[in-house]
């Protein structure tokens, strides 16, 4: 299903009949899937077109620009890809700023979810809350829905493994490097987008050549070590394993089978788990036996013969 973007809520085409959620989707997890899936179902049922709205840069960076400690499973770019395999239909990214955030429950729900986005249902998820200062409660929708013609539909926490999944608890499980926990509550493998660019060529010199990536400065990346990985390069698939360092979160990936120059370009790469902490080493030797048995690890790992 071909998915239309929009940077502002005007550009949306209002005559549009329409079924809505709202929120920041970080990670777009299994928790959100279950929210994905009503959707899906009550659109069909009315023939209405599914919009998410969701806001860039996140609410916390506009409203507490002091405190730049949130760190997102994904960026934009990242997350319009995962949005891209739900069936919605239309995105709207619309700039979060403080003048926004001023905008009361009630103003919210008559100025943009009717006159705007012409809503006729909304979907939303069993923690959210809206408008100035987050005032708008469940209960209050019920009742503007019902001042404004349009039902409502709140989806429940989504539970596995008896853990409510939220964005919350995956930062963390990324952030402590625990990668198997943060995929089982995805639902899918956690990944980065990197640019390539030049590093002090030690790797290459000591015969592991390493991608050096810039990582968009709001993404959060796993505890430093080193971690089993997967990339993608003009759309083939290449084993590989990743390091973090310790002091500086300078993340460079040593690609298996790979020798071509890929500066300034973008990889992705998904993380499948972790295989130790950093190690510090005195000589350039010690460095090359180590990555000489990560790499053993890391092929036996992905059951790779050469």
């Amino acid at each position: 299903m071909f998915l239309k973007i929009y940077y502002k809520i005007s550009d949306f085409d209002s005559s549009i009949k329409t079924i809505v959620t709202v929120g920041t989707f970080d990670g777009v997890h299994l928790g959100h899937k279950s929210i994905f899936d009503k959707l899906s179902m009550l659109a069909d049922q009315n023939s209405l077109a599914i919009v998410l709205l969701t806001f860039s840069p996140h609410p916390r960076h506009v409203l507490f620009p002091q405190n730049q400690n949130l760190k997102l499973i994904n960026t934009d770019e990242e997350k319009i890809e995962k949005i891209k395999k739900l069936g919605v239909q239309h995105l709207i990214i619309h700039e979060f700023t403080k003048q926004f955030s001023r905008m009361t429950s009630t103003d919210f729900v008559k100025n943009i979810l009717v006159e705007k986005l012409n809503i006729e249902h909304l979907v939303v998820g069993h923690d959210h809350q809206f408008g100035k200062n987050r005032e708008g409660s469940f209960t209050e929708l019920l009742d503007l829905s019902e001042v404004y013609n349009f039902d409502i539909h709140r989806v429940e926490a989504f539970e596995k493994d008896n853990i409510k999944i939220s964005s919350t608890k995956i930062r963390k499980a990324i952030s402590v490097g625990n990668i198997t926990q943060a995929n089982n509550l995805l639902g899918s493998k956690f990944f980065i987008i990197g640019q390539v660019e030049k590093g002090n060529q030690l790797g290459r010199e000591i015969g592991f050549p390493t991608a050096n990536l810039k990582i968009n400065q709001y993404k959060i990346l796993p505890r430093p070590g080193v971690y089993y990985v997967t990339i993608i390069y003009n759309d083939v698939n290449y084993f590989g394993m990743l390091n973090i360092a310790n002091d500086s979160f300078k993340t460079e990936v040593h690609i298996f089978n790979f020798d071509s120059n890929i500066y300034d370009q973008k990889i992705k790469v998904y993380f499948f788990d972790r295989l130790r902490d950093e190690i510090k080493f005195d000589t350039h030797f010690q460095l090359k036996k180590q990555l000489q048995i990560d790499e053993i690890s890391c092929k036996k790992y992905f059951n790779l013969t050469t």
